[in-house]
């Protein structure tokens, strides 16, 4: 089983990535995780762990199964087998009462590939945020405004996007927003799926910048899922690589993507530039 590292992990109590039984209280814990639609497998016994404060990458090709993974963790699918436990309570189930629907949603959130697709065309940035707000909190409308105005600070966003439409906005700043909405619930966990993917090579850096200065200043864990294993160095402390549904290969991102064990790693690899792939930011 693969333990993402956290930050106390690189002290002297960090131990091996495989095999090591995580506790509840160090966040997800996924075991012997399967999906199937009709006679295709799309996931097939993916477990993994993940700590608090730590992120891990998930990647494959297109029809790995690494979207199907996380969409389960999130409840959008329902899985045929294996656990789901975030601090040791079980998320393998739907629940059924409106209020612990919430209280899970609030738990795990997702960032998706196309923001733009995932803001309501119709409502400025401010009333999506203010929407969350009202939905998920008991804030009175003067807390949510400050709320508001925070998240947006958080995002690197001021008041000029608070006004705007989604439409009236870049990629990068409509990613921000989605960022924001899903930070509102203040996650345990976040997952991001291909989430710079749509963006050119300048705003993911940024983006990426972005999310590094969150989790520097929280306990927030990201599930990082991507084909581009370019990015996965400048966000991922662990890796774990997905074929067919299966994991076929997981560890540290710095031995994964220095030294790859299994022929599929290597061929990903195989397929990323080796120079100007990825600016970096200051």
């Amino acid at each position: 089983m693969l333990r993402a590292a956290s930050r106390a992990d690189r002290s002297a109590d960090s131990e091996s990535s495989t095999g090591h039984a995580v506790t509840a209280s160090e966040g997800l814990v996924v075991e012997g995780l399967r999906k199937r639609y009709g006679d295709h497998t799309a996931v097939d016994g993916v477990s993994f762990s993940l700590a608090p404060g730590t992120c891990l990458a998930i990647v494959g090709e297109s029809g790995s199964g690494k979207t199907t993974t996380v969409r389960m963790l999130v409840g959008l699918e329902r899985p045929d087998g294996g656990t789901v436990r975030l601090d040791g309570r079980d998320r393998s189930t739907l629940p059924r009462r409106r209020a612990e629907r919430l209280a899970r949603a609030r738990e795990i959130q997702m960032v998706f590939q196309d923001p733009y697709l995932s803001l309501d065309p119709r409502v400025s940035v401010s009333g999506c945020l203010d929407e969350v707000l009202r939905l998920h909190t008991d804030l009175d409308a003067a807390g949510r405004g400050t709320r508001v105005t925070r998240l947006l600070d958080q995002v690197g966003l001021g008041t000029r996007e608070a006004a705007a439409l989604p439409r009236d906005l870049s990629g990068g700043q409509r990613q921000r927003v989605a960022i924001a909405r899903a930070l509102a619930v203040e996650p345990r966990v976040l997952v991001l799926d291909e989430a710079v993917a749509a963006l050119d090579v300048s705003i993911q850096a940024q983006i990426i910048e972005l999310l590094g200065q969150i989790r520097s200043t929280s306990d927030i864990s990201y599930l990082f899922v991507t084909h581009d294993l370019a990015v996965v160095r400048h966000i991922a402390d662990e890796v774990l690589v997905l074929k067919s549904g299966q994991v076929v290969e997981t560890g540290p991102t710095s031995r994964v993507l220095e030294a790859p064990e299994h022929p599929y790693t290597r061929l990903l690899l195989s397929s990323v530039p080796r120079r100007g792939r990825f600016p970096t930011t200051r």
